[in-house]
């Protein structure tokens, strides 16, 4: 039996966001995904517009799943990093503010020495963000795409437990020659949202490229029964490859997910 709940971006259906939220609830999934930085953004959305955002999800009875946060650099570049550290906790602000208390983001570069300066940076900005999220009660679920899985247990094995959680991107994972189902084994319990995409491995890592649902490499049948084993039953959120096509291609996805979980 399907458990899981399905989220689709909001961003990725429409750039207005009631229109999103019209065309999420038209496709049967149960919440939406908001991108703080190129969708609602957490200085453009005033306590007004939280009662009017908050009114939209209840008319169309969804729930934002997640607060996504994308930056050009990481967490342990010291390049404008207190401005990106500012930005990222007013992000989680939002997130709870819409309900959501998740925010996904990517670390950026793990560094394989634990005596590089870039690694103590990012330990002691990550473990900043552990505890700014226990005070505004908003866990950030760093990104397993990009980054090895086995770097990124490292890293969470050197914060205090429950700084951080786990955002598994399968389609990323693929593209940068990562096995999703090994991924979420290496991170078990810290799994907290997944990025359900699909995609195909290029000749090196980073190559490869998203493809629509079920035409790609991510073995999704696995995928599911892992983190059934793993005793996760929170959101899959989705995304489109086309835009131009993302109603359809969402409903499809849908329809895959429910037919093989």
């Amino acid at each position: 039996m399907f458990t899981n709940r399905l989220a689709v971006s909001a961003l990725g259906l429409s750039r207005h966001f009631r229109d999103s939220l019209k065309i999420a609830h038209s496709l049967g999934v149960d919440g939406v995904e908001v991108d703080g930085r190129y969708g609602l953004s957490p200085d453009e959305v005033s306590s007004s517009g939280l009662r009017q955002i908050r009114k939209w999800l209840d008319d169309f009875g969804l729930r934002v799943s997640a607060v996504s946060f994308p930056t050009r650099r990481g967490y342990g570049d010291a390049a404008a990093l207190e401005a990106r550290v500012t930005a990222t906790k007013a992000a989680m602000q939002l997130a709870y503010d819409l309900g959501a208390k998740l925010l996904t983001i990517h670390v950026g570069e793990i560094p394989v020495s634990d005596e590089a300066a870039e690694w103590k940076l990012l330990l002691e900005v990550l473990a900043d963000l552990g505890s700014w999220g226990d005070r505004v009660g908003t866990t950030v679920a760093v990104e397993a795409g990009r980054s090895d899985p086995d770097d990124l247990r490292r890293l969470f094995d050197a914060l205090p437990e429950g700084s951080l959680a786990c955002d598994i991107a399968t389609g990323l994972l693929v593209v940068h020659r990562h096995d999703p189902v090994e991924a979420i084994r290496a991170m078990g319990h810290d799994v907290a949202y997944v990025h359900a995409t699909d995609a195909v491995a290029g000749p090196i890592a980073g190559r490869g490229r998203a493809v629509v649902m079920g035409t790609g490499q991510v073995d999704f049948p696995e995928v599911l029964g892992c983190l059934e084993e793993n005793a996760y039953h929170g959101w899959l959120s989705l995304d489109a490859v086309e835009p131009v096509a993302a109603r359809q291609e969402i409903e499809n996805a849908v329809a895959f997910l429910r037919s093989i979980g």
